[in-house]
């Protein structure tokens, strides 16, 4: 079941150097109810428009003239805190272990395989924006709960103070 938050919410940025399957995906995230969905057929581009844009999800092409899949995902590396949970679906033709085990160790999440198939690329590409938001949810309640230790060995800090003022000066205070 998908989660109407998940679908409206999400930002997805599509590379690929082929405008034919820039559409396709665009047309497969547009009938699953995505709506912030930004495309580029110009690799060069990328680090530009992933910092202004901000995605959930990169749709990533491997091989494409001047910048590739693998260089990207290098050049990402940096931008990405390591902390953080960012998928990458790598779509290609490319069906080699060594191809797989490149993206991989560079930072790929998932694969498709080319031709697409709109079923799959779908429950792929919901797959890991739930993860991504998951993660999201998990690192929010950790700074929560973060904060209310901080809190609460503020509080022992301030008890043990007054303890020791107590207990030194000879009992409690006559009021």
């Amino acid at each position: 079941m998908m989660h109407t938050k998940i679908v409206l919410n999400s930002r997805i940025l599509i590379v690929d150097d082929q405008a034919a399957n820039v559409l396709l995906l665009e047309r497969i995230l547009q009938q699953s109810g995505y709506r912030n969905v930004a495309s580029l057929t110009d690799s060069r581009r990328v680090m530009e428009e992933f910092r202004m844009f901000q995605p959930d999800l990169l749709l990533l092409d491997l091989m494409m003239p001047r910048v590739d899949g693998y260089a990207i995902m290098t050049q990402l590396r940096e931008w990405i805190a390591d902390e953080t949970y960012f998928p990458i679906l790598v779509i290609t033709a490319d069906v080699s272990s060594a191809a797989k085990q490149k993206a991989l160790s560079l930072g790929a999440k998932d694969f498709l395989t080319k031709p697409i198939d709109t079923t799959e690329a779908t429950l792929r590409i919901y797959n890991l924006l739930e993860t991504r938001w998951l993660y999201r949810e998990l690192h929010a309640q950790n700074q929560v709960l973060t904060e209310q230790v901080r809190e609460s060995q503020q509080q022992l800090e301030a008890l043990r103070a007054e303890f020791a003022r107590i207990t030194q000066g000879g009992g409690l205070p006559i009021r």
